[in-house]
């Protein structure tokens, strides 16, 4: 796991750009750094030992005969059977590093090893014989590459402060403050930087040095089926695929870990691998003076069914919120109102001198554990109400009625706006001051692509993955994470499991009654009935407690309007849920 940055231009200075661009990523990156140039292109890689701690894994790396030149971020969990496969065609490796099976996949299939790498990543490859720069993402977008380019320079970079640091001139893109007020975070493909945009998932970039003209294109897609119809044989399914998922997670030549909340995601992540029988495994949690949201009890439970290992519990209170305030602003690399409990568990596997962990995110998008995936039937009907009724709904304080606002949006967003949606069009030309027309051409501007046309749980699961995780939850757990220098792995988005799953008919995968039932079903064996049937929780912090008893700490920190004022009295009276204050504070230090 690393930091990687790129320049290619014929007129810009190279090195001092790289050098810069590669300092400013420097947390993702504490065990080597290492840059690469020519004449037009420029590689700049911090790197996070993870496999093949030795100096042969160190990047940028270059193929034996000097024509391939690679920088890499992520894992390739697969490496091993496809180094084999590599050996038996004759190639020849000097490393164990899963970098190196990259150079000479690539070598041998061309852009066609992408969809062969079963991990998360995101890559730049120079093929100086063919002149060309190629970028690629993973599968899932777990990992990002954020990009810029016009007819004098492509820049890329892991984080979007690489930019700011290229160029501390750089000018905002002005619709991020409507973006970011409407979803609580700023959507694809779109960054706070005015022409720097996130590289889709599946998709590669190829840029041709001869002339600067590019292309993106894809090279893995997901498509929902109902290829599976019996319960049985997906139960098996899921079963097998999430256990090879977990065993292929767990490779690491450096200290790992898993979270552990205590909700069903992270708890079965934990009993697989304890299952599998992986020695000197590590846990940690979060645990809170607020009895509400300590989920130390099932923590425990869970712990009592597995065999003696290494666990650590850290005690996360509203005093280490505010010191550490400060801390979590500077690794916030994109706005987002969710991500500061990523923050403190990030921290708290750092401390314990863990460098991966395994984390139960995607489970709830695959499996339906939100309620939107019963609530998405619903939207058909909302869609009737009459015109009047949708109009003032926008003056409603509650968030349920306020969100149908949106029903006058023109974009295909409004479905997730409807489900997820943060402030309303009017109360978000309130806070920036703009129109309400204006806001709602901004949103006009957004489409999302390959959108199910059946409004089934399906349309969940895509809105969840394609939005709300690839977006937020993602975005949120690498910047944070790696401000830690710290890896977090994903098994739920093994790319086996996620073709899996979309493949399942929903009313196999789907239960009303019982949420993820697919997930608990097949592990009924391992997992226990007191985690599977608690009341949903999810890995939440007590933000809204610590928020009001330390108001006069945070209000200085909220913008000083009239509307902002009446939200706080809105919030105070627990009228609004706390991210909407925290999005304003986060939106006001952005700005």
């Amino acid at each position: 796991m690393c930091g990687i940055c790129g320049l290619i231009s014929f007129s810009t200075p190279q090195l001092n750009g790289i050098q810069t661009m590669n300092q400013s990523l420097s947390h993702r990156g504490p065990d080597a750094e290492g840059v690469w140039n020519d004449e037009k292109v420029a590689f700049g890689h911090r790197r996070l030992s993870i496999i093949d701690l030795s100096a042969s894994g160190i990047q940028p790396m270059a193929s034996s005969d000097g024509n391939l030149i690679l920088i890499f971020n992520g894992e390739i969990y697969n490496f091993k059977e496809l180094k084999k496969e590599l050996i038996a065609k004759g190639h020849v490796f000097y490393s164990i590093s899963d970098s190196e099976v990259i150079i000479y996949a690539y070598s041998q299939w061309g852009i066609d090893a992408f969809n062969r790498f079963n991990g998360m990543f995101s890559l730049a490859i120079y093929d100086k014989a063919k002149q060309q720069v190629i970028l690629a993402r993973d599968h899932a977008g777990i990992k990002p590459l954020y990009y810029h380019i016009n007819n004098k320079q492509l820049l890329f970079s892991s984080e979007i402060r690489s930019f700011k640091a290229f160029d501390s001139n750089w000018p905002m893109y002005e619709e991020w403050q409507p973006y970011f007020l409407s979803f609580g975070f700023i959507p694809f493909p779109y960054t706070t930087l005015k022409d720097v945009y996130t590289l889709p998932k599946g998709h590669f970039l190829t840029l041709n040095l001869a002339d600067f003209s590019h292309s993106i294109k894809q090279f893995h897609h997901f498509s929902f089926s109902a290829q599976i119809k019996d319960e049985k044989s997906a139960l098996q399914q899921v079963k097998e695929a999430l256990l090879s998922g977990v065993e292929r997670h767990l490779i690491s030549d450096a200290p790992l870990g898993i979270f552990l909340s205590g909700g069903i995601d992270s708890s079965l992540i934990a009993l697989i691998a304890d299952h599998l029988g992986h020695q000197n495994l590590n846990t940690l949690s979060i645990t809170f003076n607020e009895a509400s949201f300590n989920e130390e009890p099932y923590q425990d439970i869970v712990l009592k069914r597995m065999h003696p290992h290494n666990h650590k519990a850290y005690k996360v209170d509203g005093a280490m919120f505010i010191e550490h305030l400060d801390d979590i602003f500077k690794a916030m690399d994109q706005p987002s109102w969710d991500g500061v409990n990523s923050y403190f568990i990030s921290k708290c596997a750092h401390d314990a001198g863990l460098k991966t962990v395994l984390s139960g995110l995607g489970g709830d998008e695959l499996f339906g554990g939100y309620p939107s995936f019963n609530r998405i039937g619903l939207i058909s009907r909302l869609q009737l109400m009459p015109a009047f009724m949708i109009s003032v709904a926008k003056y409603f304080s509650k968030d349920v009625f306020s969100r149908l606002s949106f029903l006058n949006a023109s974009t295909n967003y409004q479905d997730y706006l409807l489900l997820r949606g943060a402030y309303n069009p009017w109360l978000v030309s309130q806070i920036t001051r703009k129109s309400e027309k204006d806001i709602m051409e901004s949103l006009s501007k957004l489409a999302l692509t390959d959108y199910p046309e059946i409004r089934n749980q399906n349309l969940a699961a895509y809105l969840e993955t394609n939005v709300y995780m690839e977006n937020q939850l993602l975005k949120d757990t690498d910047f944070m994470s790696m401000w830690h220098s710290l890896e977090v792995r994903v098994p739920f988005l093994d790319r086996e499991l996620m073709e899996l799953m979309h493949t399942i008919d929903p009313a196999v995968k789907f239960n009303p009654s019982k949420p993820k039932y697919l997930l608990t079903k097949t592990f009924e064996d391992l997992l226990p009935c007191e985690v599977v049937f608690r009341k949903k929780q999810g890995f939440t912090f007590p933000f809204s407690i610590w928020l009001k008893n330390n108001m006069d700490y945070f209000k200085p920190l909220l913008p000083d309007t009239s509307v902002t004022k009446k939200l706080t009295q809105q919030f105070m009276e627990d009228k609004i849920h706390w991210s909407r204050l925290w999005a304003l504070i986060v939106w006001e230090k952005f700005c």
